[in-house]
């Protein structure tokens, strides 16, 4: 570990569960982590191990099943496994973020009670409908529809880029439809779809650029019935709440994207140490000592903005320009620490054996999932009053 963590005002069971997460992502996580991105493949051994660690309940209550901690505590995990892989890094951030805690947030006493219990316990997954073919940054501009029928829900449309929607543990996934029109606007409401249920298609996987091991599906609906009770939260209050949700998840992907720089320098520390040109180590060479200076900045702001954030987050104060700040500083982090230890690596750099070569893939998402740069910088602007 190239950074000490005890320098950023962590209490003692912050840093211990920092410690154990980082020590399993070591263990267990890098080992197979060039297999399962090779072969496109989801370890589900490793996901149930997560699951016996109390990873998928931190941030959630003890009464619901959860461990009672809070979303800094989560963001600490996300960080730890993304050093080493981001795949399940973003299985976990997903996990929770977007299959959990919108039951949490918004469910019925019913739906907690049915549905929360396996997805803190890591033995089921659950997914989260929003982009669409034509519908990403714009939101709004949802096209998949729910009418009622009766006491059912019929839905017709399709999603895209769905992670954790089609594993062999996947309950459900919440999505968001338009259930009609409200003051001249589209009402969209979002519902919960288990799998399996007719008319619901989750459609081959990707073949993406990176997360090669995340488990990512377009997914379809044809006239697909779901029970009127399936509603999640108040009809048409479906989006205002995904916005309170992407939030949220703006932080934990920062804390992803600062654990993959950090992997980055870590990796480029050592190759540079052990890597001789010349008769002397790469890293006695000051143009690369400079790159990894920057490198090293790059995480220090990249964590330091994710843990106010997180911080304002838990202590109910207004986060929602923070966190743009956070996802902007870190994703851009990740990406040209990926970048530079890539290049430190030479042509070692390209070989996927490599984890700088896997980060190298990986982190260009950073900047594109959980809304654009381009987004963060709109959020910051309004908040300048200058958009």
């Amino acid at each position: 570990m190239t950074i000490d963590l005890s320098t950023y005002a962590l209490s003692d069971e912050e840093l211990d569960l920092a410690g154990a997460v980082r020590d399993f992502a070591d263990k267990v996580v890098a080992p197979v982590s060039y297999e399962a991105d090779r072969t496109k493949t989801l370890p589900m051994d490793v996901v149930a191990q997560m699951g016996e660690l109390g990873l998928f309940g931190i941030p959630f209550p003890e009464d619901h099943g959860g461990q009672g901690g809070d979303y800094f505590a989560l963001c600490l995990a996300i960080e730890a496994l993304a050093r080493v892989d981001q795949s399940i890094a973003i299985t976990l951030e997903a996990g929770v973020s977007l299959g959990a805690m919108p039951i949490y947030r918004f469910g019925s006493a019913e739906q907690q009670a049915e549905l929360l219990p396996p997805l803190l316990a890591g033995e089921a997954l659950a997914g989260f409908g929003l982009t669409e073919p034509e519908a990403g940054s714009d939101a709004g501009a949802t096209r998949t529809t729910a009418r009622l029928d009766g006491d059912e829900w019929v839905i017709n449309g399709a999603k895209q880029f769905i992670t954790n929607s089609g594993t062999p543990i996947t309950r459900f996934v919440t999505v968001t439809a338009v259930t009609g029109e409200a003051d001249g606007r589209k009402e969209i409401s979002t519902i919960i779809v288990p799998n399996g249920t007719r008319g619901f298609t989750v459609e081959a996987a990707y073949d993406k650029v990176g997360w090669h091991a995340s488990d990512t599906h377009p997914l379809t609906f044809s006239d697909a019935r779901v029970p009127a009770a399936n509603l999640l939260g108040e009809r048409g209050r479906g989006f205002a709440g995904f916005l309170h949700i992407l939030d949220e998840g703006r932080i934990a992907i920062a804390a992803l994207a600062t654990g993959a720089a950090e992997g980055c320098l870590d990796d480029a520390v050592d190759y540079a140490g052990k890597r001789t040109v010349f008769g002397e180590p790469l890293s006695s060479r000051q143009n690369v000592q400079f790159v990894l200076a920057r490198m090293q900045s790059r995480v220090h702001t990249a964590r330091l903005a994710w843990h106010q954030a997180a911080r304002l987050r838990d202590a109910g104060k207004p986060y929602k320009t923070e966190a743009a700040i956070a996802k902007l500083v870190a994703s851009e982090a990740a990406m040209d620490n990926a970048r530079d230890a890539t290049q430190i690596f030479g042509g070692n750099g390209f070989m996927n054996e490599y984890s700088v070569a896997r980060h190298y893939r990986d982190s260009k998402i950073l900047e594109i999932g959980e809304g654009t740069s381009e987004v963060q910088l709109l959020v910051i602007a309004r908040a300048l009053g200058v958009a």
